[in-house]
């Protein structure tokens, strides 16, 4: 399949020909229709210092993305190949004691699509049947494929009373746009 790869320690990333992911028993083959550039692409894309910091080379690239399910592990029972489906990218063990105690965020073993695992930025995606959710098939794709960035707009402004609040949101990129449409939507001035 094609996907867009960091294949080598420099600036710019590459289209390259890369094996078709696995599906074990866990996990969903997404095949990918659209995907969206999130500010981690960029930094991998420029090679600045984090990411040399943070990505092994060669690495499939991308995180934000919609598409439907093409194939399905043995384990699956609740998803089903056709449907439409975005996920979430940090990728947590499952047997730790955060990820038990329903800390997940604290995993210590997390892996981050596209950064430390393969990214969407390619034909096809395999990723834990946990980390994906099924979307409206009425709500555009190019939306979707954004449902990454709005979660964690959605989960840090409704982490505030926020009705008939004053609210201050300093960072006028996507993630900061969607907080204050949310904020204004929860009650905010």
């Amino acid at each position: 399949m094609k996907a867009l790869v960091k294949s080598k320690a420099s600036p710019g990333i590459w289209l390259e020909d890369v094996p078709l992911p696995e599906v074990g028993i866990n996990d969903v083959l997404i095949k990918i229709h659209k995907t969206a550039i999130c500010g981690t692409d960029i930094h991998i894309y420029n090679w600045d210092d984090w990411a040399q910091k943070t990505i092994p080379v060669p690495m499939q690239v991308g995180h934000e993305f919609v598409g439907t399910i093409a194939e399905i592990g043995s384990n699956v029972h609740d998803f089903k190949p056709g449907d439409i489906v975005s996920g979430e990218g940090h990728v947590v063990c499952g047997r730790c004691r955060n990820c038990l105690a329903g800390r997940r965020h604290l995993c210590m073993k997390t892996s981050a699509v596209g950064v430390n695992r393969p990214g969407a930025f390619a034909e096809y995606l395999s990723i834990p049947v946990t980390n994906v959710w099924c979307c409206d098939p009425k709500i555009p794709m190019e939306i979707l494929a954004c449902f990454d960035p709005l979660g964690n707009a959605t989960h840090t402004a409704l982490s505030f009373d926020l009705l008939g609040e004053d609210v201050l949101i300093t960072g006028a990129g996507p993630i900061g746009c969607m907080a204050a449409a949310i904020a204004k939507h929860a009650g905010a001035r």
